[in-house]
């Protein structure tokens, strides 16, 4: 999962704002970050390593200069940490093209083929952006006239055929230098995308992956970036949009609402915040289920940070007992699921989070989390809690149980690293040594998201359902995917791209 920004101002230079927008994404990509911006003909990179507040200081920030740019943050793929795959990326050729990405494609074997032997273009690296970047550049070069100057209709026509190239999930945005920045969305719209205009000033525009970015920096939502459709702002700050795919069908990744998305986001059309709201109702009454004539004996609800306090607010006041906060965060601890290696993650979770011991003692407990992926992170919280006193420790889970790998986007581990993997909910109970394991149930957490915005139909549920949209996704894809996430295959996957 990655951050993207672009910007495009009549006035200024973005470079500063380009940064305050990488804050607000930061939370979607602490592995790396970069901006790019362009000046006359000229383009400006800095990127790197770290945090967004690590990677950038004052020296760097004032020497990207130009009044369109854009920027990224990234995870590590499959466990790497390569600088050679910072973004955004550079290929030269036509123009000179930038290019930030979100998402994963399904078909990188048949691209990388492809574009090494009959395309004749040179990918240097293993990330599928750096192909994506390529694919765009050669279809943009294909519609280019030399005769005229690159114009919309030529941008629209480039991101068809990259669309009619291209499978699985992405939002892109991309910078041509003297020329423009396009963001694009795949025909699914299952990464997101919105485009924002800035209050009081008609040519300044925005594109992001998090409508809280824009209200940040003071940009007004125009709308989201509809799936298959690309929009393009020009240097002169004139705005274009073209639907650019054939039966497009917007099914969303709803694991964005689950977890990725921060609360104060709106995604096509549904207000993160408020869905997480509905999760917490329907997931009490699945709750209430589990006891006789739903009469509970659970004393306080627990919230583990961040994500999940949304979702427990509502089940705190449906199970009309108190909510209260348990435990205290390291916010400079990353993301465990996501790190490489058991050991690593049991020592990140231990460091993570530590309790309040006087809202455990000799209560029962219902911890409430957003998801549970490998079950490192809650088997250590429910021994923490019965350490801290508590009676018993009920976990409850605002997602159903992951079972399968995510291959749109989000870099989640092999499935057989999955604690719900070929496991009863009984046996994960053991496992994690809770009380009482209660998930929520697919249908549940669709509706909820669903509830926000009815014209969306279907949501992009495959690590639940294993349901996945290509023909791509097949067996021997899936355990290709698997050897290059586990954990063994992450300690040796570093490779020095270098010449």
């Amino acid at each position: 999962m990655c951050g993207i920004v672009g910007i495009v101002s009549s006035h200024a230079p973005v470079s500063n704002e380009l940064y305050d927008a990488l804050l607000v994404l930061q939370h979607r990509g602490q592995d790396a970050a970069g901006i790019v911006t362009a000046h006359s003909d000229r383009c400006h990179v800095h990127k790197g390593n770290g945090l967004v507040s690590e990677v950038f200081n004052v020296p760097t920030i004032d020497r990207l200069q130009g009044n369109m740019g854009i920027g990224h943050v990234r995870y590590p793929t499959a466990g790497t940490s390569s600088s050679h795959e910072a973004q955004p990326l550079y290929v030269n050729s036509p123009h000179g093209i930038c290019l930030a990405h979100n998402g994963n494609l399904t078909n990188v074997k048949q691209l990388r083929e492809e574009y090494f032997s009959r395309v004749r273009r040179h990918i240097n690296t293993l990330s599928d952006s750096e192909i994506l970047l390529n694919v765009f550049a050669n279809e943009l070069q294909t519609s280019s006239r030399v005769e005229k100057l690159l114009s919309p209709e030529d941008v629209f026509e480039a991101v068809g055929r990259v669309h009619q190239t291209c499978r699985g999930g992405y939002a892109v945005v991309s910078l041509i230098v003297g020329v423009g920045i396009v963001g694009f969305r795949d025909p699914r719209g299952i990464r997101p995308l919105i485009v924002g205009v800035k209050r009081g000033v008609v040519d300044d525009f925005i594109i992001a992956s998090e409508s809280a970015t824009l209200a940040v920096l003071g940009y007004e939502i125009l709308r989201d970036v509809q799936p298959g459709e690309a929009v393009f702002i020009d240097a002169q700050g004139q705005f274009h949009s073209q639907d650019c795919a054939d039966n497009s069908q917007r099914t969303p990744c709803i694991f964005e609402h689950v977890y990725f998305a921060r609360p104060d986001s709106v995604m096509d059309g549904i207000s993160v915040y408020k869905a997480r709201l509905r999760m917490g109702e329907r997931l009490a009454n699945t709750v209430l289920d589990y006891f006789p004539n739903r009469e509970h004996d659970i004393d306080v609800v627990i919230p583990i940070p961040e994500t999940s306090r949304t979702a427990a607010i509502p089940v705190a006041h449906q199970l009309n007992v108190k909510l209260r906060e348990g435990f205290v965060k390291n916010h400079y601890i990353g993301r465990t699921f996501i790190m490489p290696g058991q050991s690593m993650r049991q020592r990140g979770v231990r460091h993570k989070l530590n309790t309040i011991a006087l809202e455990f003692e000799k209560k029962n407990v219902l911890l409430v989390e957003d998801s549970i992926v490998r079950g490192t992170t809650m088997t250590e919280i429910v021994r923490k809690a019965k350490n801290a006193g508590a009676r018993k420790v009920y976990v409850a889970s605002a997602a159903p149980p992951v079972r399968f790998p995510n291959v749109f986007g989000i870099d989640m581990p092999a499935s057989q690293e999955f604690i719900a993997y070929n496991r009863s909910i009984e046996q994960i109970r053991q496992i994690i040594g809770a009380d009482l394991l209660i998930y929520q149930k697919l249908k549940d957490l669709v509706s909820a998201a669903q509830e926000g915005n009815p014209q969306i139909e279907q949501f992009e549920c495959s690590v639940f359902d294993g349901h996945y949209y290509n023909e791509d996704v097949d067996e021997g894809y899936l355990a290709a995917l698997a050897e290059s996430r586990n954990d063994e295959s992450k300690k040796i996957r570093e490779v020095d791209f270098d010449f």
